[in-house]
């Protein structure tokens, strides 16, 4: 197996194993919030943290990535783009503060104002932590970014129910979205040592920023895309609703996006290495999407499978039922899978030096999903109001992945016969899957709703690792990518 699958390959193991630690902690600990908090608590919380996900998309002005792709870096940079970073986040910061009581009028949910202070704070806290976390990734230091991810989401999810426990309420939420910045800085910091001069160069970094920004303007449609509907949702039927939407929500996407963000976070430095030479870049995006697909096609299937089991055992502080999520919750889990496959050409354009396509794609997902939703805010009574919203993220990704099908064709010359052989096996999976669990329920009746999950959870977990056992290993012997570290200079 040449380098550059070596690097994939080591970055899919460590990343992916930390990503299922952490989720496996963030939702444990989410269940147990939720019965220490009041559906009204919840909206609340989740509303803000929606602002709060968006916002944070302008920390690092998008250099992050920039750094990954340039070809080389000075310290200079480095130390001009650290305070440059800094004192935007600063500014944000100070302009959250400025509008949150506007913010809280609009929604006219009481209180609500004083959580975005801990917004606030968070942002120069995610800033500070920019250089370390992409100098890891630059170097394909997988296993510290490992550590930190892991170490970060577990210290944040205990904080989170924590203060649940203590009677916090909404401030649990927000406190916690906040900490988890806090813990990922003294975690980069530890992982990846930064120690920046007082000093500034425009010139220098100027091309970074150049890039940076437009990426920027690609995770700020991003970061929409992924909360807007919490935003409408919150908007149009109240906290109580939004609180069902996001449960519902973050059960579906969560594990979805998890996958989604480990392929891409090792797909990213790999495909900038190897961005040059068409058919290595062909390479490691097929041999991304078929472990892409290995992981989210069960798990998908899964959640749809054991909707109704989940959602029948989730209670709210006073006892109300998140059963009517369960229809919401199979709708978006179809909906994860078209995403995150939908998002695997991201990496993809900002390897190959074209930021301001994955803008013009992101900001087309968001008007499409922006409008969709609208429509069905205004014209969708509050009893089926969560169901169409969700109903909207299952109609467009599929249009979405025309185009990006279509894309790949053209530019990479990606053909349908090498998607076709990347989404085979998986399918077939998902079929004997669904299989199995439906005859499983028609001969045994299992009565249960712990178990039902449970044995859900065993026969996807057994698919998934069939798919990535049974994959093949890489035949071609193709040329190393040129130099496996980019150097940073004096």
């Amino acid at each position: 197996m040449d380098g550059h699958q070596q690097h994939l390959r080591r970055g899919f193991n460590w990343l992916g194993s930390a990503t299922i630690v952490a989720k496996l902690t963030d939702f444990a600990t989410i269940l147990l919030v939720l019965r220490f908090l009041t559906k009204e608590q919840v909206g609340a919380g989740s509303l803000v943290v929606a602002f709060g996900a968006v916002i944070e998309a302008l920390d690092g002005l998008g250099t992050s990535t920039a750094l990954v792709q340039a070809p080389s870096l000075s310290r200079l940079q480095l130390d001009s783009l650290f305070w440059l970073i800094l004192l935007a986040a600063c500014v944000v910061a100070g302009v959250v503060l400025l509008a949150a009581p506007w913010i809280a009028s609009l929604y006219g949910i009481t209180g609500v104002a004083a959580y975005f202070l801990a917004i606030a704070i968070k942002q120069p806290l995610v800033a500070a932590a920019v250089i370390p976390l992409a100098t890891l990734n630059r170097g394909l230091k997988y296993e510290r970014i490992a550590l930190v991810n892991v170490g970060s989401t577990f210290a944040a999810a205990l904080t989170r129910l924590g203060l649940a426990m203590a009677g916090a309420g909404a401030w649990a939420i927000v406190i916690a979205f906040a900490a988890s910045g806090l813990f990922t800085l003294l975690g980069a910091t530890l992982a990846s040592p930064f120690r920046p001069q007082l000093r500034i160069s425009l010139p220098a970094v100027s091309p970074l920023l150049r890039f940076g920004l437009r990426t920027t303007m690609s995770g700020l449609c991003e970061q929409m895309i992924n909360n807007v509907h919490h935003l409408l949702v919150g908007w149009f039927y109240g906290a109580a609703a939004l609180a069902e939407f996001r449960v519902a929500f973050d059960l579906a996407m969560e594990p979805a996006n998890a996958a989604g963000t480990l392929i891409n976070r090792t797909a990213l430095p790999v495909f900038a290495k190897v961005a040059a030479v068409r058919e290595h870049l062909v390479q490691s995006f097929t041999w991304s999407l078929r472990r892409l697909l290995a992981v989210v096609a069960p798990l998908a299937a899964a959640i749809v499978l054991a909707a109704d089991p989940i959602t029948s055992m989730i209670h709210d502080e006073q006892h109300r039922s998140y059963a009517s999520a369960s229809l919401p919750l199979k709708l978006l889990a179809a909906a994860a899978l078209l995403r995150v496959v939908s998002q695997l050409a991201y990496p993809v354009m900002f390897a190959s030096g074209r930021p301001l396509l994955a803008v013009r794609f992101s900001a087309t997902t968001l008007l499409l999903l922006g409008l969709g939703m609208l429509l069905v805010g205004l014209t969708i009574p509050a009893a089926n109001g969560p169901v169409a919203m969700s109903a909207v993220w299952l109609v467009v990704p599929p249009l979405l992945l025309l185009w990006q099908a279509r894309y790949l064709h053209r530019h990479w010359d990606v053909g349908v016969h090498d998607l076709i052989r990347a989404l085979g096996k998986p399918i077939v999976a998902v079929a004997m899957l669904v299989l199995a669990v439906e005859a499983g329920r028609y001969l045994i009746g299992i009565s249960s709703p712990a178990l039902q999950i449970g044995v859900v959870v065993a026969l996807a977990l057994l698919t998934c690792i069939g798919l990535l056992l049974r994959e093949p290993p890489q035949q071609t012997q193709a040329a190393r990518a040129t130099g496996d570290h980019a150097t940073i200079g004096e």
